[in-house]
């Protein structure tokens, strides 16, 4: 039985941390309160109470039902996205956000430690500071390799593919919209590099991500997404030599 509990959960639009509870929370078919924080780097004074770091996303769990710009000192309050992720998969185990195979488990957590010590990065230093792309290739080939054939990183949906998905999405809607510091010849050789068989399995699994009911409700359209990202420092200029090439 899910537990009554309340559910505050503190998000923006723009986050891809924020995301991924998103897509956990829809995942769990739990009732919760959703509070958006849009504006980037300005917080109420009061949020400090939930986050003393001023970050999204946050979650306030138990208590009394208050208005959320009003937290209770009787909540407790939970933050960094990972540990939310795992949070819920402890408190509602019928929700089944993690296998209870414990092999499993350990595949979905490496899934993830292989997208945070090798993708992360290399996706950042391509998108955002125009470092060449071979780098950004060969983790997600690391990351292709930990994936089964068919489905999700430990067969099922977890919340493994919950904490990937906000990430390699937008990674391959950057780059079917041009928007990155990257040159146009590293443009070129990642779309082609991606659209090539080697990459299939990981595209094939981009794809089943984007089907996930979570998914498209936490993501909007990819004109949103586009509207939001477009004028992020490291993407700007991308973004306007492409708007100036189709004019």
């Amino acid at each position: 039985m899910l537990p009554t509990q309340q559910i505050t959960f503190y998000t923006a639009d723009y986050s891809p941390y924020a995301q991924r509870v998103y897509i956990t929370l829809e995942e769990a078919g739990v009732e919760y309160t959703a509070y958006q924080l849009n504006q980037r780097g300005v917080r109420p004074e009061w949020y400090y109470q939930v986050n003393p770091f001023g970050k999204v996303p946050a979650l306030t769990f138990g208590g009394p039902n208050v208005p959320p710009d009003q937290p209770s000192p009787e909540s407790t309050k939970i933050i960094e996205s990972m540990a939310i992720l795992e949070f819920l998969a402890d408190v509602l185990p019928e929700a089944k956000l993690l296998p209870a195979d414990p092999i499993l488990r350990a595949k979905a957590r490496t899934f993830v430690e292989i997208f945070r010590n090798y993708v992360a990065d290399e996706f950042k230093g391509a998108f955002f500071l125009g470092k060449p792309v071979e780098g950004i290739l060969q983790a997600l080939e690391k990351l292709q390799n930990a994936l089964p054939t068919t489905g999700f990183a430990a067969g099922e949906w977890s919340i493994a593919d919950a904490a990937v998905a906000p990430f390699i999405t937008r990674l391959e809607l950057f780059l079917r919209a041009r928007l990155g510091a990257y040159t146009e010849e590293n443009w070129n050789k990642l779309r082609e590099a991606l659209d090539s068989d080697k990459y299939a399995r990981i595209m094939q699994y981009i794809r089943d991500i984007r089907e996930r009911p979570s998914f498209k409700k936490s993501w909007g359209d990819d004109a949103q997404q586009i509207e939001l990202w477009k004028d992020h420092p490291g993407l700007r200029r991308r973004f306007t030599e492409a708007a100036q090439a189709q004019a």
